[in-house]
């Protein structure tokens, strides 16, 4: 496999998954960093049939604090509502041949990722050591939920920290899910936020992988009403940039900022520039 420690997407559309594309570009064995049970699906759900081993990293549970989406789904507490959730993406993950035992949680409330910066960071630089995979593949930097925004730091930091220890990190692939540029606040995938110094490789899904990512998203059945507004039609995918976590992702609102969330993005940014200091970590990473 052709320097996986700068990967370069050559050939730029594919129709459909195989096997030699995606070692080609992933290698045999893929950390997934994200933030909730389902990110992982809508962003990259066809993909894993295709991967020798991915192991899943969840930074939270999917179950805000508040209890407003536990009690609307009928459970009465967020340890209830979590486990249901982490039942839905054992559930979905089974389609595409994954264990759940290669799904692991750093325990963090939903909605909370961000005020945990630091943690999430140690945590994760502690599973790319137990783990040791090829690529690392984590959601963009958009804007679009606080705790997305807190997996893509932590996927960063962790390996700008495994870099100030003398090793040398995976390299990162990251996904998009939703952001709020060029667009109403509504929740569909909408891209990645176009960027000079890298560029996107699109697999364009073949009818079979279309009703195996369609089938794993209705396994999230206390999500249904989210998800029916993300399509099936293709998965994107490109070398993640450096980022400077302490400036938004694009210009004017953010999509977060558009819900009760309890977050602002001067507020998240204030975070990330706190926790970057205290891992000891300047500027892009």
């Amino acid at each position: 496999m052709p320097g996986r420690e700068a990967i370069k997407f050559i050939k730029t559309t594919f129709t459909g998954y195989t096997r030699a594309s995606v070692k080609d570009i992933f290698g045999a064995s893929v950390l997934v960093i994200a933030a909730h049970p389902d990110d992982e699906c809508v962003a990259a759900g066809a993909l894993y049939r295709q991967l020798e081993k991915a192991v899943f990293c969840h930074l939270t549970d999917g179950a805000p604090r508040n209890l407003v989406d536990a009690r609307a789904h009928g459970f009465k507490d967020a340890g209830e509502y979590a486990e249901a959730r982490r039942r839905e993406l054992f559930s979905a993950l089974s389609l595409a041949g994954v264990p759940p035992e290669n799904c692991v949680q750093a325990g963090i409330a939903d909605l909370e990722a961000s005020r945990s910066l630091v943690y999430a960071a140690g945590w994760v630089k502690d599973r790319i050591k137990e783990f040791a995979p090829e690529t690392i593949l984590t959601l963009a930097y958009e804007g679009g939920h606080p705790d997305h925004d807190a997996a893509s730091f932590a996927a960063h930091a962790a390996a700008s920290l495994l870099r100030k220890e003398g090793a040398m990190p995976p390299p990162l692939i990251e996904c998009p899910l939703y952001h709020a540029l060029g667009r109403v606040a509504r929740f569909e995938s909408t891209g990645f936020i176009p960027r000079e110094d890298t560029e996107p490789i699109t697999f364009i899904l073949t009818e079979e992988e279309r009703k195996l990512k369609r089938e794993m998203l209705e396994r999230f059945v206390t999500q249904s009403g989210m998800l029916r507004f993300f399509s099936v039609e293709e998965e994107c995918f490109r070398t993640a940039p450096q980022y400077d976590f302490t400036k938004p992702p694009h210009e004017g609102k953010l999509f977060y900022e558009s819900f009760e969330w309890g977050h602002d993005g001067p507020g998240w940014r204030e975070e990330a520039g706190k926790a970057l200091e205290k891992l000891g970590l300047k500027g892009k990473i």
